[in-house]
């Protein structure tokens, strides 16, 4: 999210980060800007705050959350975009950050982190991994999710004996003049 704010003096720019939320001159160079259109209302922003997020522009009194209605537009508050909504951060993770805890160690799953899914559970990268040889899966990885314990391919429960029913099955030669359907 950007602040905006227009100049108290012509040619003196204003910009500094201040966490989420960034404020900056937007008439910097002491030409009027053209006015913008409000995101939220239509209406034209003459105020002397905007907003810039999701690529729009908004009144500071427009950008609110799509659940809660809380207003985003105070100063290092966040916003966070899924599904064409926009949402305070409370409500992004009551929607899309499942139990905001991680299914193997218990600890919190902060809404911006990567995580693993299976079947309902969610899990911090780092605690994705087989419960019998302990390595780390990655996205992509094929594994079996058996009685809410994640395995391997090669270490699923019962790997072994069809491993050894394989393996005759496999290492049969097939004669050259023989038809093979």
């Amino acid at each position: 999210m950007l602040w905006m704010e227009t100049p108290v003096s012509p040619g003196v720019s204003l910009s500094r980060s201040l966490g989420d939320v960034s404020m900056v001159n937007s008439q910097a160079s002491g030409a009027p800007a053209a006015p913008r259109c409000c995101a939220g209302c239509g209406g034209k922003i003459s105020d002397r705050f905007l907003l810039f997020s999701m690529e729009r522009y908004w009144h500071t009194r427009c950008l609110k959350c799509s659940c809660c209605q809380a207003q985003l537009g105070d100063l290092g508050s966040t916003c966070y975009s899924k599904g064409g909504m926009i949402l305070c951060r409370s409500d992004y993770i009551r929607l899309f950050g499942h139990s905001g805890a991680c299914s193997a160690c218990g600890q919190s799953i902060p809404a911006n982190e990567m995580v693993m899914r299976a079947q309902g559970s969610v899990y911090h990268l780092k605690c994705f991994s087989c419960a019998t040889c302990r390595n780390r899966l990655i996205p992509g990885d094929r594994f079996h999710y058996i009685n809410g314990t994640i395995f391997c391919e090669r270490d699923r429960p019962g790997a072994a004996l069809l491993n050894s029913h394989l393996a005759p099955l496999q290492s049969t030669s097939v004669l050259t003049d023989q038809k093979v359907c």
